[in-house]
């Protein structure tokens, strides 16, 4: 939580010191927002394309389906591999068993990416039909519906395992026969898939090493995806396209009717290069926000099953910084430069995370004491009051530390704040300078600068206010009359007095009357 705060504060300084705080509140219109009507606005008097509020969040009430379905599909897979993985690693003991414990990850490698594409273009189209005005808008509500599918990938195995492989292993073990039809082919007798009664064990370091997977193995396939393969995709694509235009170039009268052939001889490197750079794709920033906080939910919800986590993604992020740099530098477009003050909606995600890992670590601490094992290899019974009790301590010890950490950090101070707090100091003084200048002159006073201020005083701006009382609209109202009918403070002292004594003097039956 300490982290998520500085954050703020960090991001606050770096706005600061690059000049874009606040540009957030300008708003892009979005070109494909389609208007119901155009109304004028009370505020500007202009007129305005407007969609209805009501009919905006039904639109919106399509995202919890959305979300039901998303979780659902990608749910259903990850489960299925998941049986499918401790039913040929932990109880099949057939041939094949060496190749047949890859079948899973076969499967939600090849079944995955084609449903997270297949959601991801459905929270695209759900986006655009809920019509949103601004493009800020629009990347807000995409930006969450990516987080959602992302949340379901990446943290599901680990969950499935943790609360439910380790608490009802025993009870769903028996269940799991129905996964005996992936292995039946390979099996000798009925025996080899025949799920044990009594001979079923936990396997205590599962945890620890689907921890290391994604916290290590998955990092490094990741990189490879990331740098290694596209690069080795366009030098293969960029060898290919030569090959190609040698031949074209051999064949006999066949004039080349590649663009380059027509440049001018002083122009062609640089016309080269730039089809080249063109030939490039583009360099997602959000993609590298979407691995970061997923990378930081694997910190804050799981870190507490392998404790050398942070070491590995401090690791990971020191090489992907600088491969990105390769990247943006040589592998990818130039990226449009685009004004921001943050990072936008990704950091209530972040918060999310926070929230939910204060929860996951506790839970996860609690159940997992000895490897969440009696001595004797068997799970140990989890009292489920127990459990509530320390998930609702940790909440609000998570409530009491963040609440801490903000008051800290607002205490926090800099160089780029004090320097925008003296410019609006300056700005504000050269207002009062300007303010006082124009009231010297009304008053028929030289201005000089700041010295005419000296002509202003408490004589001359209560002159100023007798006057004002005798001409203007207000100078027909009587309390207007009243209040600045007065030369100085001493005459509205001593008018009070008299209207104190007067009031006193009138005799209580008088007041009675009136």
């Amino acid at each position: 939580m300490g982290f998520i705060e500085y954050w703020k504060f960090q991001q606050q300084e770096l706005a600061i010191r690059w000049g874009v705080k606040g540009v957030s509140s300008i708003e892009k219109p979005r070109h494909d927002f389609v208007a119901e009507k155009e109304i004028k606005d009370p505020v500007t008097g202009q007129p305005t394309k407007v969609f209805s509020s009501p009919e905006r969040l039904r639109r919106q009430l399509w995202q919890i389906p959305f979300v039901i379905a998303a979780a659902t599909a990608l749910g259903t897979v990850i489960s299925t591999c998941f049986g499918i993985e401790i039913f040929v690693s932990e109880i099949y003991n057939g041939p094949g068993k060496s190749i047949l414990i890859y079948l899973p990850t076969i499967i939600i490698t090849t079944l995955q990416p084609v449903i997270i594409g297949v959601l991801s273009e459905f929270a695209t189209r759900l986006t655009k039909y809920e019509n949103y005005e601004t493009e800020g808008e629009y990347e807000t509500a995409m930006t969450q519906k990516t987080f959602v599918i992302n949340f379901v990938t990446s943290y599901l195995p680990i969950m499935l395992t943790a609360f439910v492989y380790y608490p009802f292993a025993n009870t769903l073990v028996p269940y799991l026969d129905v996964f005996s039809l992936t292995v039946k082919p390979f099996a000798e007798n009925e025996k080899q898939m025949r799920v044990p009664n009594g001979g079923f064990h936990i396997n205590p370091d599962r945890l620890k090493k689907q921890m290391i997977y994604f916290a290590v193995t998955a990092q490094i396939v990741g990189q490879i995806l990331e740098v290694v393969l596209p690069y080795a995709k366009r030098q293969g694509f960029s060898w290919w396209k030569k090959y190609q235009s040698k031949r074209a170039a051999k064949r006999a009268g066949k004039v080349s009717d590649e663009a380059s052939a027509f440049d001018a001889p002083e122009e062609k490197a640089f016309l080269n290069r730039v089809r080249q750079e063109a030939e490039l794709s583009e360099y997602d920033v959000t993609s590298d926000l979407r691995e970061i906080v997923l990378q930081f939910g694997f910190l804050t919800l799981f870190s507490i099953i392998w404790p050398v986590t942070s070491v590995s993604f401090v690791v990971n992020d020191w090489i992907e910084l600088r491969t990105d740099a390769v990247k943006i530098c040589l592998e990818s477009q130039r990226p449009t430069p685009l004004r921001s003050d943050g990072i936008g909606s990704w950091h209530e995600n972040l918060e999310f995370l926070a929230w939910v890992g204060s929860i996951t670590t506790a839970a996860i601490a609690y159940m997992f004491s000895n490897d969440g094992l009696r001595p004797d290899g068997t799970p140990k019974n989890l009292d489920g009051f127990t459990l509530m009790i320390t998930i609702f301590l940790a909440e609000h010890a998570y409530l009491i530390v963040r609440f801490m950490a903000r008051y800290a950090v607002s205490k926090l101070d800099s160089p780029s704040r004090q320097k925008e707090r003296q410019e609006r100091y300056l700005v504000r003084q050269r207002y009062l300078e300007e303010s006082f200048g124009e009231l010297a002159t009304r008053l028929g006073q030289p201005q000089n600068g700041i010295a005419s201020l000296e002509h202003v005083n408490r004589r001359t701006l209560e002159e100023e206010a007798r006057a004002s009382s005798q001409m203007g609209a207000d100078a027909a109202r009587p309390e207007k009359r009243f209040w600045l009918r007065q030369r100085s403070w001493q005459e509205t002292v001593r008018e009070g007095g008299r209207l104190i004594e007067h009031a006193a003097s009138v005799p209580r039956e008088e007041k009675k009357v009136k």
